[in-house]
């Protein structure tokens, strides 16, 4: 497993994470990294998620230069 922390600093953003959260928990499909369960932390929101080898979608886009034929894929994937 892996696990996210999301900090829960402002209304704005607890509102986005835990609409990720209700997204996550209600669209179990074999093409998505499944949500296994969630703990609040302090301040923090935990979300227990199935591992994934090569790391995080926001990585891999933000560190690697793409050419249009492998963003096609990805966002087809």
């Amino acid at each position: 497993v892996a696990i996210k922390k999301i900090n829960l600093h402002g209304l704005r953003e607890k509102e986005l994470k835990v609409n990720e959260l209700m997204v996550l928990k209600l669209n179990q499909n074999p093409n998505l990294v499944n949500c296994l369960d969630s703990y609040l932390v302090g301040k923090q929101l935990w979300l227990v998620m199935e591992y994934m080898d090569g790391g995080t979608l926001s990585d891999v886009i933000s560190k690697t230069y793409l050419c249009e034929d492998e963003m096609a894929a990805i966002s087809r994937e």
